[in-house]
Order: structure tokens, then sequence, then C-alpha cells
């Protein structure tokens, strides 16, 4: 089993496997792979001990994963929070930072939805 960065990667093509580090998507995957020189259709448990240690030595030198970046993006968002910037009350109420949130943030509202008339009671349902 591969340990890169805290993480215990999973026996799956080596190319999907390193997007189970939290900072590492497709893109950054083939890039990786390509400087180190690992064929991106190897599998994780039939790396060699160098081929794993060119591997974590690469990621750990050069990008920022897992702890050191989710500091970092909580970091920023604290900083929007203290600022009080649209997009750190946005994030304090847990509502979408952006784009449309009438029709999107369902989820985040308990999945309400409104229609014309359906906040009040008409006069026959009062009684």
């Amino acid at each position: 089993m591969a340990r890169i960065a805290g993480v215990t990667l999973p026996n799956k093509r080596i190319e999907v496997a390193l997007t189970y580090i939290f900072g590492i998507g497709q893109s950054l995957t083939s890039k990786i792979l390509a400087e180190v020189g690992i064929d991106r259709n190897v599998r994780t448990n039939d790396l060699s001990e160098d081929q794993v240690n060119r591997l974590r030595e690469t990621i750990e030198k050069n990008y920022r994963v897992e702890g050191e970046l989710r500091r970092e993006v909580s970091s920023n968002i604290k900083r929007l929070r203290d600022i009080g910037s649209w997009r750190g009350t946005r994030h304090a109420k847990r509502l979408p930072i952006h784009g449309r949130s009438k029709t999107n943030s369902r989820t985040v509202r308990g999945n309400v939805r409104r229609t014309m008339g359906s906040g009040r009671k008409t006069p026959a349902q009062k009684t």
C-alpha cells in the first residue's frame, strides 16, 4: 500500500488513486506522472518503492496538499468573514457563495419550494 501525504492510496490505476489526495485533481495527476515518469495505467500495488518515493517527494515538495491546503482555504474563508464581505457572510450563513440562490440553494434551505400564495393561508382556511 502506497501512502502519500498521509493518505493511503487505494489499489486502482495510479492516475485515479492520486485524486484521493485533497488538492490533486485529474489534470494535476497527469502532470505529476509525466514529471516523475510513471505510466498512468499502472496499478498502485504494482509500483516499486523507488517510484512511490519519487511520487511522494515530488508531491510534498512542489504542491500544497491535504492539511496545509485545508488550513489555507479555511484561513481565506475566515479572512472573508472577518472583513465582512458578501462572500464571507454567505459562508457564515452556509448559503451558496456565487450564483443563483433562489433555485440552487434548495438543499441548504431544506428543499423548500415556494409558489404563489404558499406562505399565507387563505380566508377559507383560517376558520
